[in-house]
């Protein structure tokens, strides 16, 4: 097996690199598997370590893969569409939610499939967002209720969701199954067990950030993950550090932190999903697409 391969996450090229991964796979699993019967809180904090620690690597090095002469528009873009974003959420969380769920399902069927179908491409773009409502449409509903969605709209969305996302994860699982395909498989199943937030959050992991992070990683020139964070570590920080400010900020507002965790993630992510393709001129081959 090659070193592009064991970067990906779920392979085990030897026992020095798989036994760390099976490990933290372990971790997850297990943490994920805790928290399904923990309170809110709990998932709460799970999807921050998923989503907004593990999950945020792969847009770390989105200043790195931009040319040096283009990077002094691409930060002060980046910067006005995150500004943008959040304020949005804190004055509009009624328009913004929906919005940026759109967004989040186009990005993912733009980058997890590139040389794929339409069809699966749509799929998997939105699967990612409305599966997790197939088995969990209560807990969702909730759950986007507190984040800012209009209580007149949040339920014909989410009975939307829970079709569309029956479909396309059906489909997907028909189409893991005929390619072998471990990682879709997983995925996807992840997507329908678990409750939303933390469904969503190892589903993402394992559907988009890892397979992400690899492709960056090679992209930048790092042969090894440990090299990828320490290159991309001062913008992680500073990730880190942003999301934090505004979790603090909107804590203010919604004691329960569902809606500041949605703010830091669309502040961080819609200008990653928006800013960034148009200035990186990234492409991906379909060699690293997920297996």
């Amino acid at each position: 097996m090659t070193a592009r391969a064991s970067r990906i996450g779920l392979q085990a090229p030897d026992r020095f690199v798989a036994r760390p991964a099976l490990i933290g796979w372990g971790v997850l699993g297990a943490a994920a598997i805790a928290a399904s019967f923990a309170p809110l809180l709990v998932q709460l904090g799970y999807a921050v370590v998923a989503v907004g620690v593990i999950g945020m690597a792969h847009g770390a090095s989105d200043l790195a893969i931009v040319e040096r002469a283009r990077r002094p528009a691409f930060l002060g873009l980046y910067g006005v569409v995150s500004l943008a974003c959040l304020w949005w959420w804190t004055a509009q969380p009624a328009v913004a939610l929906p919005l940026f769920l759109l967004a989040s399902a186009i990005h993912f069927a733009l980058e997890d499939a590139p040389s794929g179908t339409l069809t699966e491409r749509a799929a998997r773009g939105v699967s990612l967002i409305a599966t997790p409502a197939v088995v969990h449409s209560t807990e969702l509903r909730e759950l986007l209720v507190i984040a800012g969605g209009p209580d007149a709209l949040v339920p014909g969305l989410v009975t939307a969701m829970t079709l569309i996302g029956g479909v396309t994860a059906g489909g997907l699982m028909v189409l893991a199954w005929q390619r072998r395909d471990m990682r879709l498989a997983l995925g996807t199943l992840t997507l329908l067990a678990f409750p939303p937030l933390i469904g969503f959050s190892l589903g993402f992991l394992i559907l988009h950030a890892l397979p992400q992070t690899a492709i960056r990683q090679e992209r930048i020139g790092c042969r090894t993950t440990a090299g990828y964070v320490r290159a991309v570590a001062p913008i992680l920080l500073l990730a880190f550090v942003l999301a934090g400010v505004v979790g603090a900020l909107l804590l203010r507002v919604d004691a329960s932190g569902v809606r500041a965790l949605f703010a830091a993630i669309a502040a961080l992510a819609v200008p990653h999903l928006l800013v960034t393709p148009w200035f990186s001129g990234e492409t991906q081959p379909a060699r690293l697409r997920a297996a």
